[in-house]
Parts: structure tokens; sequence; C-alpha cells
């Protein structure tokens, strides 16, 4: 969810000669049709251009983020413009008055790319209130408590939101907002609960 610069150098892929300003085709990005996890990644990218074009850019920057934690770098490196602009124009949109639990999570996730944690925590407090089962919801919170360092909070949020909804562990492995806990072994145990499986 937080703005993140993409690592590593190199030539441009070579497979990108033209695309258009509005981006580039999801279609022209062929991932290796054995990887599962480069088949959700391209889903994700197709599913984020359709919001891109419809100007829903707080939402298609969700899902630009989440692209950019794939096995894909070229994907990442696309997402990553695509994210750019998204980020430029979210900044300059007037706040919208926030009525529902999606309003409020949507606002809350903008004010947290912008750095802005104290309006973060109020919008995803609302939204929580109004749909406490939302999985992606406590999933944003638990994101929130980490990158102010609330580890109890960041650890019991992030529980919550496994047990609503268990992909939410594999989504957690791979993001950077919670590289705060990295070290807890709590979190070890709550990610990686089949160590312990095997270990007994």
């Amino acid at each position: 969810m937080k703005h993140r610069t993409v690592r590593g150098g190199g030539p441009p892929p070579k497979a990108y000669k033209s695309f258009s300003k509005s981006g580039l085709s999801a279609k022209q990005v062929a991932p290796d049709p054995d990887s599962p996890a480069k088949q959700q990644q391209l889903k994700l990218y197709e599913e984020a251009l359709v919001l891109f074009h419809q100007q829903k850019f707080s939402r298609a920057q969700q899902l630009l983020e989440r692209i950019r934690e794939g096995p894909s770098k070229e994907l990442a490196d696309r997402a990553s413009v695509h994210l750019r602009i998204c980020e430029q124009k979210v900044s300059k949109l007037p706040a919208p008055t926030a009525k529902t639990a999606e309003d409020h999570y949507t606002q809350g996730v903008a004010l947290m790319n912008l750095g802005r944690w104290d309006e973060a925590r109020e919008h995803l407090d609302r939204a929580r209130k109004a749909a406490p089962k939302a999985d992606h919801i406590v999933y944003a919170m638990a994101a929130l408590d980490c990158l102010t360092g609330e580890a109890d909070s960041a650890m019991e949020n992030l529980r919550i939101a496994i047990q609503l909804r268990p992909e939410n562990r594999y989504h957690a492995r791979n993001d950077e907002d919670f590289a705060f806990l990295q070290e807890d072994p709590r979190f070890t145990e709550l990610l990686y609960p089949e160590r312990d499986t095997s270990a007994g």
C-alpha cells in the first residue's frame, strides 16, 4: 500500500517497444503459463487497467501496489508507471465525502499512501465499524498499525484478517508494509503455520 521504489536496474524489457500514453495492454505481457503466481499477477494487472481507464485511481492504486509484489518484473515495472500517475491523480483529487464503509476504506488507504496516518486511521476505524467482517479493511488496519509501530495491534488485526480470509496470510508474506514485524516470532508463527507442523 505504501509507495515503494522499484529495485534493480538493467536494460528495459525488450517486449515493450510501443505503447500509448494511457498505458500498456495487459495482453502484451506474457507471463510463464506454468506459474499460478504470475497468472494471478496478470489478472490483477488487467483489473487495475480497467479501473485506471475508468479513472478510479484510488482503487487502481491499491491493485497496482499488490502487482509490484508479484514475481514478474515486467508487470511490476508497468505497474510502477501507472502507480505514479495514480498517486498524482489521487493527491490532486478533492477529498470526497465518505459515506459507505468502502468509501472510508478507499480514503483511508489513499491517506496511508500519503503518510497521513492519523487521518487514515480515522477513516479505517469508521470503515470497520460499518463493515466489521470485511477482511480487506481489517488487513489495511493491520498494515497501518505496523507502519506506525503498533506491533501488538498489528498482530491482532492481521490475525483477524486471516481468520476472515485465509488468503491474507499469503498477501502479508510479501507485503513490505509488514517489514516491522519480520523479526517478531508471533508474525512468523502466524504466517508460516506449516513450519510448526513440520517441526512437530
